[in-house]
């Protein structure tokens, strides 16, 4: 096998000076390209596993990855979803790809970054990705757009229907199979028995346990009458129902990666295939996290510290413990350090790969430091401390929740730590630009293009029908001067059917909406009643109202020409007979026709 050398971007040492690390792929592995499952779950905390000391909880199977392979103690992820899944994607620290929200474009990569799965795809690999992506929607933005062969899942930040849910697969509207998590974990083990004879990248980023708190009866009845004995350190804070439906939805993630890790034994691969585990932020709620202070969207340690499984059987030594801290930027320099593949990049690698240390061999190991950054809020953590967004300073090694603060007795530390956060701030956060970037229509590469209410704009009396744009509606669109509007990039002209997914009331049938961009329009009318009831009360075991969802309609509203160029997509009203208009969920575009008429 060709070995190759990987450059990693300069990195920040505790001795103000920067260094490049240059790391060689070792000649010990076998000659067959491994393949890589990457499993990153979904607003799990570091708590929410037997392996770290719950006896709350069974998690057996994904324990299994850290007794077979190396547990790191010390690895760091973002405050919240979409940055985390930036930087495994681009091994460089969020801000750099523009990430700065969660929702309403602000969750996209910019286009210039480089993703692992387009590093893997071009070393021959079949890519795939399964769930939750929430770093673009629309194409080149899209998954099928950024090295991944194969997309099944949503795009958006958070769903509001576990069962059998609305997904797209690889840009079509298709309809989900069962349990989210279940359904997802079927389509990787066929994913893995298609390309069993070729080296794959696969994907699997699961959306649970994130809000809503919905699980199969075959997990909650293990936890509804449980008494817990593991609870926060405060426990006034902690809801003991919502903990125990995280708690079933935990253990359904577990049940999953046993039925792959079986598949696996079963397909022969289990030998060549690296299996890497871990999360996006911190717990979603106050419950057992190893005592530590913050939950998820806090930049302390319980807001970013992620368990970190990787396994690689006859390779990576069995329960293998690293204390070194690490974080999701390295996860690309590794994967491609472990495959023993040259990873070209459009822009420098932060991260460094970690191979040294999963092979105890730490002689040429520099000390860095780990920088954490949230809307405003930066905390930065060494091997052995933490100073926070407040300036504060804590001997993690000692003090895993951040009781004492201890910048007085080390000033010249926390002053050393200001300084390097103050200048990574200078570099990095400063490439953050919330000014609007188009949202892009019509790629020749691609023929779908969904615009959902999540990323328009409502004018007049329209508002959201919840306070989170990711999963939400337009509704109370009761005036002829309402609209909606996206702001659009249109990148091929050409012929597009647009389809509206709407719910009207029988009583309200007969607006007239119009879709328009430029002199370009088209105009269609209600004519058929949609107004199913509000769901997900019947699987939830929290109440969430805010997550209710229901079923929305296509209807095609015919085909529109759209030139290229920018401009602002409008759709409005011009007649509304009933009390509203329609409750607006999805725009979607397909091209049937490239170029002019």
């Amino acid at each position: 096998m060709n070995r190759f050398v990987l450059l990693t971007a300069p990195a920040f040492l505790l001795n103000s000076q920067e260094a490049e690390a240059t790391l060689q792929s070792p000649t010990r592995y076998q000659n067959d390209k491994p393949n890589i499952i990457v499993i990153l779950s979904d607003d799990q905390g570091w708590g929410d596993l037997s392996i770290n000391g719950n006896t709350n909880i069974e998690t057996p199977h994904i324990d299994s990855l850290a007794q077979s392979g190396a547990r790191f103690e010390n690895f760091y992820v973002c405050p919240v979803s979409s940055p985390t899944r930036a930087e495994l994607l681009t091994g460089r620290y969020h801000p750099h790809s523009n990430v700065y929200s969660t929702s309403t474009g602000g969750e996209r990569m910019d286009l210039d970054e480089t993703t692992i799965a387009e590093v893997f795809k071009s070393a021959g690999y079949k890519t795939a990705i399964f769930g939750k992506w929430h770093n673009g929607m629309q194409y080149p933005y899209h998954p099928n757009a950024r090295g991944f062969d194969e997309f099944y899942g949503f795009a958006s930040g958070h769903w509001g229907n576990y069962f059998s849910p609305m997904l797209e697969h690889n840009g079509k509207i298709v309809q989900g199979n069962g349990y989210i998590i279940n359904d997802l974990t079927d389509h990787a083990m066929k994913f893995m028995e298609n390309n069993r004879n070729n080296p794959f990248f696969l994907y699997l980023p699961y959306n649970t346990p994130h809000n809503p708190l919905q699980v199969p009866d075959r997990w909650w009845k293990k936890f509804e009458d449980k008494t817990l004995k593991m609870r926060h350190r405060n426990p006034e804070k902690e809801n003991v129902l919502r903990t125990k439906a995280v708690l079933a939805m935990c253990e359904n993630i577990d049940w999953n990666v046993g039925r792959l890790l079986d598949k696996l034994q079963k397909l022969d691969l289990a030998a060549n295939t690296i299996v890497l585990y871990f999360c996006d932020n911190g717990p979603n709620g106050w419950r057992w996290n190893g005592g530590m202070k913050g939950k998820k969207g806090s930049t302390d340690e319980g807001g970013v510290r992620s368990p970190l499984f990787i396994s690689w059987p006859g390779v990576i030594q069995p329960d293998t413990r690293i204390n070194k801290i690490a974080g999701a930027i390295d996860l690309l320099p590794t994967l491609a350090d472990l495959a023993g593949i040259h990873a070209e990049t459009s822009k420098p690698v932060e991260g460094i790969s970690l191979e040294p240390l999963l092979f105890k061999n730490e002689d040429s190991w520099n000390k860095r430091l780990l920088y954490t950054h949230w809307k405003g809020r930066i905390s930065v953590r060494s091997q052995n401390y933490r100073l926070d967004n407040e300036g504060k300073l804590f001997n993690i090694s000692k003090d895993r929740g951040q009781q004492y603060d201890i910048s007085g007795q080390e000033p010249e530390l926390t002053n050393l730590l200001k300084d390097s956060l103050t200048r990574w701030e200078q570099e990095t956060v400063v490439e953050i630009d919330e000014n609007s970037r188009p949202f892009t229509i019509g790629h020749p590469d691609f023929n779908y293009t969904q615009l959902p209410a999540r990323d328009g704009k409502p004018h007049g009396n329209i508002r959201r029908d919840r306070g989170s744009p990711n999963c939400s509606w337009y509704t109370n669109w009761t005036d002829t001067q309402d609209k909606i509007t996206w702001n659009v990039e249109v990148l091929a002209e050409g012929d597009y059917k647009a389809e509206l997914y709407y719910t009207c009331p029988r009583k309200d049938l007969g607006a007239v909406i119009e879709l328009s961009l430029g002199p370009n329009k088209i105009t269609g009318k209600i004519t058929q009643a949609h107004d199913p009831p509000l769901r997900g009360m019947e699987y939830e075991r929290v109440r969430l109202p805010e997550y209710y969802v229901k079923s929305f309609m296509p209807m095609n509203l015919g085909t529109v020409h759209l030139d290229k160029g920018k401009g602002t997509l409008t759709l409005k009203a011009l007649d509304i007979p009933g009390d509203q208009a329609i409750d607006f969920r999805l725009l979607m575009l397909e091209r049937v026709k490239l170029g002019a008429n």
